[in-house]
């Protein structure tokens, strides 16, 4: 009687070892299998527009002239990208990764960078107008060029341009 009990015992913790393994194995997730990749593309004067673009990555994309008005970037990964006159009106790059991008003559009005990252960035001529950048890394310098111009309130946020990059 005792060897099977100690049998039965032996299976039972080998079954609880087992279901164990099963559930701590780590798996990819979901997110990350159906993400969009557009590295290192030329997606120059593209449409975008009122897309749902949560999580792509668009890293060391060309992207001149692009049009995501009203896109929803949310955590997208827009490093090293090239968005001169770019039309982001109205995106919504909350969390986005915008790290050593190139700006310069970007429509941003309304657009929404809280807590995105935005170091190395550059924004020469972008309109900013009711952009939202609470929360955001930028350069000093850069926050110190967008001051200059800083003007508008986000219509989704109800945030200042002004109170957002903390300007005097």
């Amino acid at each position: 009687m005792k060897n099977i009990l100690l049998r039965l015992f032996s299976v039972i913790l080998v079954l609880i070892l087992a279901w164990f393994w099963v559930m701590i194995t780590p798996r990819p997730a979901l997110a990350q299998i159906n993400t969009i990749n557009y590295s290192n593309t030329n997606l120059e004067n593209r449409d975008f527009s009122n897309a749902d673009l949560v999580g792509v990555t668009f890293v060391a994309a060309e992207m001149r002239g692009t049009n995501f008005q009203g896109a929803n970037l949310t955590n997208a990964i827009l490093t090293k990208g090239v968005l001169l006159k770019a039309n982001l009106e109205g995106a919504n790059l909350t969390g986005a990764l915008v790290d050593r991008a190139t700006l310069d003559n970007a429509n941003l009005k309304n657009a929404i960078f809280t807590e995105a990252t935005l170091t190395r960035s550059r924004f020469y001529d972008a309109d900013i107008t009711g952009a939202d950048f609470t929360d955001a890394l930028i350069d000093r310098y850069q926050v110190s060029l967008l001051c200059e111009k800083a003007d508008g309130v986000n219509p989704v946020t109800g945030v200042s341009t002004r109170e957002s990059l903390g300007c005097r």
